[in-house]
């Protein structure tokens, strides 16, 4: 693969899976929290679950920072087992400031476990983007956790076929939702399908007008905004800061995705993302909540 990505589409090494959006119902309630200081990450989000009574979350983290901290950056994958892969670990000394990121939080073989990309900037002023490794990300600052817990289904990293990673996925648990809870979906997205219709479908499917997205990781054949330079390397981390998803033609709400993305080559790109010129590369996860 180069980077040139003229047919915004890229070749799995399995064979594409028959269903190319997951929704599955849930309901949704708020969560709001601040992480504290001292506590890995991972750790920290994981309370979240006990503490909650909720079966996993999609959440936006802002503020605070980490240290010690860890992250990967997309790459070219070494051989045809992957259409893209990790660059090596990054592990920046001092202090690294979060400005914004988006997590899901689930399970993997049982146990807490999450996948999120963020945007920050490290000790001495470099502003980075990428994806966070949850076993070495230790909080050195308070941070706010704001979104929403799911019940009735919850986010599982499964294997999947056509991209040859372990990915999360949403699957129905049968916990009956409390009253006070709103309509939501669970949702992956497969990959070569451009991210806002797709989700403008999944939101009808699930019976909305309107939608919030929650949550909101992801990656991207490349990305091209509506206010912003795209970015150009085919490969790319992203993550929603918001998002408004018109699924029903007709409706008030017009879609507005408000992305951060990072590529191959570190570049940094972030606006509202153009509808139809958006392929996702490998994954889209997040929530849907009625709005």
């Amino acid at each position: 693969m180069n980077d040139a990505a003229a047919l915004r589409a890229v070749r799995q090494p399995g064979a594409p899976a028959a269903c190319r959006a997951m929704v599955v119902a849930a309901g949704s309630v708020p969560v709001a929290a601040t992480l504290p200081a001292g506590s890995r990450l991972l750790d920290a989000l994981a309370r979240l679950l006990v503490a909650d009574g909720i079966e996993s979350a999609c959440l936006t983290l802002s503020g605070g920072g980490f240290g010690p901290f860890a992250y990967v950056q997309p790459a070219l994958s070494p051989d045809a087992t992957h259409a893209a892969f990790y660059s090596a670990t990054y592990r920046p000394p001092g202090e690294t400031r979060l400005s914004v990121g988006a997590v899901t939080l689930g399970l993997r073989d049982g146990r807490p476990f999450f996948h999120c990309h963020a945007l920050w900037t490290e000790a001495d002023g470099r502003q980075g983007s990428g994806h966070v490794l949850p076993d070495e990300t230790v909080i050195r600052a308070p941070i706010l956790a704001s979104g929403a817990g799911l019940i009735g289904a919850r986010f599982e990293v499964r294997p999947d076929v056509e991209t040859g990673f372990s990915l999360f996925v949403p699957q129905a648990t049968g916990t009956r939702a409390p009253t006070h809870a709103r309509p939501a979906a669970a949702i992956r997205l497969a990959p070569n399908q451009d991210l806002v219709s797709a989700l403008a479908a999944a939101g009808r499917e699930a019976g909305f007008r309107a939608a919030i997205v929650q949550g909101g990781v992801a990656s991207l054949i490349g990305a091209r905004f509506t206010d912003a330079p795209p970015v150009a390397g085919y490969a790319t981390e992203v993550f929603l800061r918001s998002g408004l998803v018109a699924c029903a033609p007709g409706g008030v709400a017009a879609t507005v995705l408000d992305a951060v993305v990072v590529d191959l080559h570190g570049t940094i790109g972030a606006g509202h993302l153009v509808a139809g010129d958006n392929p996702v590369l490998m994954t889209f996860e997040g929530l849907l909540e009625a709005a």
